[in-house]
């Protein structure tokens, strides 16, 4: 009987949300707090990822069911619409690119950043962890901490970017992040950080609306445009928070 490789992946994914849900509420607990308190101190939220790591802010920013302040870093030629495609490796790796790009981003002191990186240890990530670290931010990794913990530092740091934040998610997935090996071929298939990150993503946004319930501050909820009546409201609460959503500009 053939073997069933998307069993297996299917298998893998379930129980890598398992060890997450087991293992990582206490620092989404913790991240989800650093957000409401942002949100309640007049703050703005964002969120970076290079290249596919990106994923996430994509899925955070501008969704139905997302957090209206929650701004995305976008980096030009670190998106996987980056022509030629390779160019991206070759920028996140670029010394003091993150850093000339954090002096022109909107980000202040008491500003909310969540870096989302598999490896945690390009010079991308890890100089906009210690910008922000230097500009007051408060600072939150999504990190592949299996992985992160069996490679070196890219950048002339040395530093790796769990080290710099003030709290790390552990995405719990698997080193290199592919996680399928199929009979016939030397490399992995099926990597697993997109689900992983989305998931928590998602979390902290549900642990932040009910932190501010429970303070007593409406969670700022985006509403679904195809859904009749919703534009309208969306409008209305954009208005509500001038100067701290950046993505309309």
């Amino acid at each position: 009987m053939a073997t069933n490789y998307i069993t297996m992946y299917k298998n893998v994914l379930t129980d890598m949300l398992d060890r997450i849900h087991d293992t990582q509420q206490e620092n989404i607990d913790k991240v989800a707090q650093m957000m409401a308190d942002t949100i309640r101190e007049g703050g703005s939220l964002y969120a970076f990822g290079p290249s596919h790591a990106g994923m996430i802010v994509e899925e955070m920013v501008y969704r139905a069911g997302g957090l209206a302040l929650m701004n995305p870093v976008h980096i030009a030629n670190l998106m996987p619409n980056c022509r030629p495609m390779n160019l991206t490796t070759s920028l996140e790796r670029l010394p003091g690119f993150a850093t000339a790009y954090f002096e022109r981003l909107n980000i202040k002191e008491g500003d909310f950043l969540l870096i989302h990186s598999v490896s945690a240890r390009i010079p991308i990530v890890v100089e906009m962890a210690m910008q922000a670290k230097k500009h007051g931010v408060k600072l939150a990794g999504i990190v592949n901490l299996d992985f992160a913990t069996k490679v070196t530092s890219l950048d002339p740091s040395g530093k790796m970017m769990q080290e710099i934040c003030d709290v790390v998610i552990d995405d719990c997935g698997e080193v290199g992040d592919a996680s399928i090996q199929i009979e016939g071929i030397d490399a992995k298939v099926a990597p697993t950080s997109t689900i992983s990150g989305c998931f928590i993503a998602n979390a902290l946004v549900i642990r932040t609306c009910e932190k501010l319930l429970a303070a007593g501050v409406e969670p700022p909820v985006i509403r679904s445009g195809n859904i009749d009546g919703c534009n309208e409201k969306n409008a209305e609460l954009f208005k509500q928070y001038p100067g701290r959503i950046h993505y309309l500009n």
